[in-house]
């Protein structure tokens, strides 16, 4: 399972200098959240998930609660959560999750990001059904027979923990468990991840040819700088 979760972060936060995109996209991620429930992390969990996100790429407190008094000052804006599946180079696959205002805007625009980087667009359930809905934690400065016990004394069960790094260890675990493997951290004392995310894996990772690579690189940030995509998922097994 080894995704290798900072680094993949640390490549999408550094495509903009000034990470201004990927703040924009989690004031939009908070705010559909607290106007879901209250605006309250404690009393809502999709909120809590995601302000636990946001802590790991370091987004400033300023842009959180901006986005949740945008919410609990009675704004009307409306987003719809769309996901989209297809194809990339060398039969990858790809999912990506948006946040719209604009259903209209979205589909044509993912469309062709795809189409005009080497892929195409699928049917609802064209991919998804290779990819399983995952929570994934990570922390640093423990082994991973440690943290095994610390999940064993809260009795929380976790689908994998693995080191990744030389100082990382990440835990795989069902999305129901989130917040259960987050308080058996907190329990032990430990309350800053490395890693704190609600993701699809794919239950296959594929390499594609080197020469495909570079394209198939493309096509992901074209779909990822679409300002309505939260999450782009896929299959390939790039060596980050």
């Amino acid at each position: 399972m080894g995704r290798k979760w900072n680094n993949i972060k640390e490549k999408k936060a550094s495509k903009d200098a000034n990470t201004s995109r990927i703040y924009a996209k989690f004031g939009k991620e908070i705010y559909v959240a607290a106007k879901q429930g209250e605006p309250d992390p404690e009393s809502n969990r999709a909120l809590k998930v995601v302000l636990e996100r946001a802590k790991t790429y370091s987004v400033p407190k300023a842009i959180i609660d901006r986005a949740i008094e945008k919410a609990k000052g009675g704004s009307e804006e409306i987003y719809d959560e769309l996901r989209y599946e297809g194809f990339g180079p060398n039969g990858s696959m790809i999912i990506v999750d948006a946040l719209t205002n604009n259903v209209n805007r979205t589909a044509p625009e993912v469309r062709a990001a795809f189409n005009k980087n080497g892929g195409n667009m699928g049917v609802s359930g064209s991919v998804a059904y290779m990819f399983d809905a995952t929570a994934v934690i990570g922390v640093e400065g423990n082994s991973a027979d440690e943290v095994l016990e610390m999940m064993m004394e809260a009795d929380v069960d976790v689908r994998d923990i693995i080191e990744e790094g030389d100082n990382q260890v990440i835990v795989y675990a069902e999305p129901d468990q989130f917040h259960a493997v987050q308080e058996a951290f907190k329990k032990a004392g430990i309350t800053d991840f490395t890693v704190a995310e609600l993701t699809m894996l794919a239950q296959n990772e594929i390499s594609i040819p080197e020469d495909a690579q570079a394209q198939f690189e493309k096509l992901i940030d074209a779909l990822e700088d679409l300002d309505d995509v939260q999450q782009v998922y896929h299959n390939v097994d790039l060596g980050e």
